[in-house]
């Protein structure tokens, strides 16, 4: 190790992101990781433990890198599925720390099996970005909002000429004074394309500038809206909107269960709606973000759109043949291509569930993937709804030991 280099890395006159080529990654990595040993007192013995390949996830993935954190893997399963992209039983990797989760959820896979599986169907499919402009008043605005309206088709061409499948569905307009918020959205296929529609929406933006006395202030003006709680996602949708279903049997629900069908639908009918609608929640579910968490650190999908997943509603109601169970996700943004999906780990969870990389046709394999996880969420959300209604949740916990 290079002791000179180390001494000034600890003092700030090379910068940690300075050195990922003196002399090779990781060498880099070693030597970055020694420096916040020493600086910290901190003696890592399980960081430094990791299979990818560093060469690729520092171009890609991470910047600074000095190890891996692990995360334990579960697997529930099977879950019956018959959705228009994931048909038959799945294995659902679960990566997480809270223990019972994995219990749960697998749970409530059985009880989706034993009741013959779970429709699903995706309803929407779109990813967004909203740059923001402003004008000089808002006579500048309508007619701001005029051009592009007439321009959609020119505005599209330039978008889709820096994708090779992305393709601009629409451009909406929001207007709040002089400021003038353009949400364009985007078929992103297999990629759940973040960076695909950024970049589409930027050559777009030029166009736009060039004809019109406007000022672009943000190319996310927060109007997409990404990683943050936004009803806007929640009423039209971002990245996949689907729902899952089913009629689960009053026999199975005492036998797997140990409840029945109308305490069910009491306990999600004033926790999940009531309850929700009074602490002004944008989800009116259990704990859906529980599962979509657990699934994208396995999956290397970006944790923090599950903030946009947790918009999901889940609905119960009594039926001649026992419970009818639903959840809605609007706004559910995944992808198989790009980001952290091509690491190994997590290529290997996709691999389980059939969908790594490319669908063919595009498209097929995201949406397989939220068809599974949408699913997921209705075994996760049923097994919950189960335990507080037999009150098993607190035994559940202590039992496991957490």
């Amino acid at each position: 190790m290079d002791r000179r280099l180390l001494e000034k890395l600890k003092v700030g006159e090379v910068g940690f992101h300075k050195i990922d080529s003196n002399p090779d990654t990781g060498a880099a990595i070693e030597l970055r990781r020694a420096a916040v040993s020493e600086l910290t007192g901190t003696s890592f013995s399980h960081i430094t433990n990791f299979s990818f390949d560093v060469e690729k996830v520092t171009k890609r993935n991470i910047e600074n890198m000095i190890g891996a954190v692990q995360v334990p893997l579960g697997v529930a399963g099977p879950l019956r599925i018959r959705g228009e992209y994931a048909e038959g039983d799945f294995y659902v990797p679960l990566a997480t720390t809270e223990g019972a989760l994995v219990a749960s959820e697998h749970r409530g896979c059985s009880v989706i099996t034993a009741c013959g599986g779970a429709n699903v169907r995706i309803f929407d499919d779109k990813m967004t970005r909203a740059p923001v402009f402003r004008t000089k008043d808002i006579i500048g605005a309508h007619r701001l909002v005029g051009w592009v309206k007439e321009n959609f088709a020119r505005l599209k061409d330039k978008a889709e000429e820096t994708t090779r499948f992305g393709k601009l569905l629409s451009v909406e307009p929001f207007v709040a004074g002089r400021s003038v918020y353009l949400r364009f959205a985007y078929d992103t296929k297999d990629a759940m394309g973040m960076n695909m529609v950024t970049i589409a929406t930027d050559a777009a933006v030029d166009l736009l500038l060039s004809e019109n006395e406007a000022e672009l202030i943000a190319l996310s003006g927060n109007m997409c809206t990404d990683k943050k709680p936004a009803a806007i996602n929640a009423v039209t949708g971002r990245g996949k909107t689907v729902s899952a279903d089913l009629v689960l049997n009053g026999e199975i629900i005492l036998e797997k269960l140990k409840t029945t069908p109308e305490k069910m639908a009491e306990v999600n009918y004033r926790k999940n709606l009531v309850g929700s609608a009074r602490a002004g929640s944008l989800g009116f579910n259990a704990h859906a973000a529980n599962i979509v968490a657990a699934i994208f650190i396995a999956c290397g999908q970006d944790p923090a759109h599950v903030v946009e997943a947790s918009n999901a509603m889940t609905l119960m109601e009594l039926t001649e043949d026992g419970l009818y169970c639903s959840v809605t996700l609007p706004s559910l943004a995944v992808g198989t291509m790009g980001g952290g999906t091509g690491i190994g780990a997590q290529q290997e969870c996709l691999s389980m569930l059939g969908v790594a990389g490319a669908g063919d046709p595009p498209g097929a394999n995201s949406k397989k993937l939220a068809e599974i996880v949408a699913a997921a969420v209705l075994a996760g959300e049923i097994s919950l709804i189960g335990a507080l209604a037999a009150r098993h949740l607190a035994k559940a916990h202590a039992e496991l030991g957490r």
